[in-house]
This record gives structure tokens, sequence and C-alpha cells, in this order.
């Protein structure tokens, strides 16, 4: 009892001199009394405030990456008390903050540290003044901050890129202006890379090359190049050109600007909406070959200067030439010119049906860095669909499958993909529906090469046996014909070549009426 009577009296004390004391006279003791303790104590603090400065208008950046920071943490592990939770429009996940004076632990490399958040209400003023304290220890001090605050930071832009909402932008017609020639709705497109009609090869090289450039950032900036990388999807329609976009997009949490060439009206526009796309995005340029006539600038230039004339008229200048619309130039500096260095962590994209009506400087290297060939749907990636559409891992009939696609009766991932939806209640029904379209394929494409004489049978009959799996290259044109396949032709050797495509189209015709006896008897078994 005596102890609390003595130490009433010294509170009483106290409030009796900050009455009576002069209030910079208090401040000098409280920052005494701090000073002290201080150096008594084994731990150094440092104060993060939300805004820079005492107008409370420039925000603190790396109380942003604070509280991101903490947010990426478990809340689970977390030794907190209370933490404050949230959801946001633009956000995936509920978020949490640490609750107004309260305190969470952290360790790294080995030592323990702790967050502190800490909110006081500015006097006669309805405002909040927060700030974060750090505790680390005194003695590691030197050695531990600035790598424990790199690791919040990286930690923090790492959350922020995956928990944040993505978006689709198209170009509005605008882009000259001084308003954003960007439009934008949320990108919620389910594509991912376990979903998508890929070989496992394909997808496995894929998403490597996507995960090195995303860790590339300090090898590009040593080598000097714009981090930056292109990639050139071509093949026919319905090979899943435009979900393979989709699922690099949700792999790499990045944004996707559809550029529409023909809302373009000149190279100056197209710069300026090149200036206005984010990092960590991917720009896509779909169909390439038909959004402008880009190829027939340099083929009217040759043409022209092959011709003998008369000395043509005072030809306009190179501004007064590109007024009005998109040209070749223009779309290379977008993609590897000075311009394309504003910014970081991009894709290029561009898709065709025909690559070989592509110009060759759009995609020599430098500027379509990976070329992917998207083909017919070959059997793992049939295998994939059906556990996709049907939820059927193994079925009687993937034997049949197989062979008509090793055959040459392949389908387009989008093909079977309908034939698959329209069944999904019945697999028995989807397979068959499947094989009976691969066998009218195989079909029709043996009677084609039957009715066609001279050397097109051998090439048309080694495409049918060929493998009609997607494949990845580098990108150079130059491998574009690159392929084992060898069309010969000429002499004594074609007599030799039509009987070999002859007796090749019989076996197949044999094949085809094996392979509907087989599914004959199937059915039959069945129904009895």
């Amino acid at each position: 009892m005596e102890i609390l009577s003595q130490m009433w009296s010294f509170l009483g004390l106290l409030t009796v001199l900050q009455n009576i004391l002069p209030t910079q006279l208090l401040s000098l003791l409280h920052s005494f009394y701090e000073s002290l303790q201080d150096l008594f104590s084994p731990y150094s603090y440092f104060e993060i405030p939300e805004f820079n400065g005492y107008c409370g208008v420039d925000l603190n950046e790396l109380y942003r990456h604070v509280n991101l920071y903490l947010n990426s943490v478990n809340p689970s592990a977390a030794t907190c008390r209370r933490l404050t939770l949230s959801r946001s429009k633009s956000s995936n996940c509920i978020s949490f903050t640490v609750a107004p004076n309260h305190t969470i632990n952290d360790a790294f490399n080995g030592h323990s540290l702790s967050w502190t958040h800490h909110v006081e209400t500015v006097q006669d003023s309805l405002e909040e003044k927060r700030s974060f304290t750090l505790k680390l220890p005194k003695r590691h001090r030197q050695s531990l901050l600035k790598p424990y605050l790199d690791h919040v930071t990286s930690k923090a832009e790492e959350f922020e890129r995956v928990s944040r909402e993505r978006r689709l932008f198209t170009n509005n017609g605008n882009g000259s202006s001084y308003e954003s020639g960007w439009v934008s709705v949320p990108f919620r497109h389910p594509s991912t890379f376990d979903t998508l009609a890929l070989e496992p090869e394909l997808k496995k090289q894929i998403t490597e090359d996507l995960t090195d450039f995303a860790n590339g950032k300090e090898f590009y900036h040593r080598v000097g190049r714009a981090w930056k990388r292109g990639y050139l999807l071509y093949g026919p329609p319905g090979t899943g050109k435009s979900s393979l976009i989709a699922a690099m997009a949700n792999y790499l949490c990045y944004d996707v600007y559809d550029l529409e060439l023909t809302k373009v009206t000149d190279n100056s526009e197209l710069r300026s909406l090149l200036i206005q796309t984010t990092n960590r995005s991917i720009i896509v340029i779909e169909d390439i070959d038909c959004s402008v006539d880009l190829t027939m600038d340099r083929i009217a230039k040759r043409s022209s200067s092959s011709r003998s004339r008369p000395p043509p008229p005072p030809q306009p200048s190179y501004a007064e030439q590109d007024t009005g619309r998109v040209t070749l130039s223009g779309l290379l500096n977008f993609t590897d010119g000075l311009w394309s260095c504003c910014g970081e962590e991009r894709i290029i994209v561009f898709t065709t049906n025909h690559r070989d009506n592509v110009d060759p400087a759009l995609v020599r290297c430098g500027r379509m860095d990976v070329h992917v060939s998207l083909g017919k749907c070959g059997f793992h990636a049939f295998k994939v669909l059906t556990r996709n559409y049907l939820n059927v891992d193994s079925h009687p009939m993937f034997q049949m499958v197989e062979a008509c696609i090793n055959s040459g009766g392949s389908l387009t991932p989008a093909q079977i993909g309908e034939m698959l939806l329209r069944n999904r209640w019945n697999p028995d029904m989807a397979m068959k529906e499947v094989v009976s379209a691969m066998q009218l394929q195989l079909q029709s494409q043996t009677q084609h090469n039957n009715n066609q004489g001279g050397g097109g049978i051998e090439y048309d009959e080694i495409l049918l046996t060929r493998s009609p799996e997607s494949t990845l290259a580098a990108g150079s044109p130059e491998q574009w014909d690159s392929s084992p396949i060898k069309v010969g032709g000429g002499g004594g050797r074609s007599g030799k070549k039509r009987k070999e495509g002859t007796s090749n189209g019989e076996k197949k015709v044999n094949f085809l009426v094996r392979l509907r006896s087989l599914t004959k008897y199937d059915s039959d078994r069945r129904v009895a």
C-alpha cells in the first residue's frame, strides 16, 4: 500500500508540473527521456510516416510498400492481436492492416523485427496521422536495414501485381489527344496453362520462357537491352491463339492491351498509345497481316524503282507521306525503336493465320523473339480437352482417336471442343462424334490426294503422316522452312513416288475400313 501511495503521489506531482512548467521545457524533458531510453535500449527504431514533409500531400511510397508487405504475410502466422480486414473494388482478395497502435512481428536472416502501426488524431481536426515504426536489433542495423527494406519492397510489388484486378484495354481512336487513348474493362478470362489444349513440352517451354522474362530485370539491364519480349503466334483459325494470350496474361498477372490498328490514324498516334501503356502488360495485335497493308509498302517501292520512267514530279516530304495512316516504319519503331523503351516488362504479341504474309522485318530477332506454331490438336492436347469438358481421363475409344490423329485426321481444338461441349453429359456419344468427324476428315483428305497427280501426292501424303503437334522456335524467319520434309520431283524418280503415294492412299483406305468396322463392332457390343 505504501508503494501505491508513493506512485500516486509521483503521478500527481507530474500532473502539477505539466500545468506549471512551460511547453518548451516539457518537450525538452521528453526528448531527453527518449534519448536516455534509446541509449540503454538494445533496439533501434525507424519511423516511416504516411506522407513526406508536413503538408500531407506527397505520399510516402515506403509506407505503402510496408502496408502491402504486411498484407503478404500469412495472417494466421502473424503474431498480432488485432487486424483490420478490408476489400477494395480493384483487388481480388481480402486485405488486412495492423490495427492502430498494435504490433506485428517478423523475421529476416535469423533476426527478429517488429512493425508497430501508430495512428494519432491531429488536435482540433478530424484528420489522422499514421506511421509505421520498425524495431530491429541495434547491433545489426547497418547490415540489416537496407537488405530488409529491399526485401519489403520486392515482396510488396509482387503482392500488388498478383492481387490487383487485371484490365483489358482497347484503343478508342483518341490516342493523339490529351485524353487517354485506351478504354478498359475487367479482364477475367478463365484460360490457364492447365486448361489449355497444348502439348506438354510446348507448355513447359512457354512457361519457362515467361518465367525467365519476368525474373530477368537485372539481366536485361546488364546486357543493355530493353526489358521486353516478342511472341509470334501463327496457325489456322481455332488453334487457340487468343486462349494462349489469355493464359499468358493470367500466368504473369499482366494487363492486356488489344491494339486495333485500323483505329490508329498515323504513326504519331501509335507512339502516343505506346506511351500510355503501363509496365507489366501484354500488347496484342491480332491478325497482323490483315490489320493494315504493311507488306505492300515495300513491294510497291521495289516495283517502282525497277521500272524506267520519266523523272517524277517532286515528292512530298516523309512526314507528308505518312500522314493519315500507319506505315511499316512506324510499326517497326513501335516494336523495336527508341519509343519501345519508354516502359519495362512488356510483352508484344502478333497473331496471324498466314505467317508468309507478314513482312520479315516485323518478325526478325529482336522484335518477335519466339515463334509459336499452333496446329491441329494432338493426342495429349485431346486428353486435356476431354478432361476439361467431360471430366474423363481415359476411355475405350482413345486408341481410335490416337490412330486417327497419327494418320492425319486431326481437327482443331475449337472443333473438338464444340463437339465435346454439345455432348458434355454423354461422354460415349461425344467420343463417337469426334471419331466420326476424324474419319470423315481423313477420308476426304485421302480422296483428295488420290484425285491429284504428279508430285503433289508425295508432299500431301507426308504431311498427313506428320504429327499435328504445335511447335516453338526462336524468332528467326530463316528457320521457317527448316522442316526436315523435302519435296522431291523430276526425272525417273517421279513414277516411283507416284506408286508410293498410291500405295499410301490404298493403305489409308484400308485403315478407314478397319477403323469403321471397329467402331461398328464397339457400338453393337454396347447395344448388346
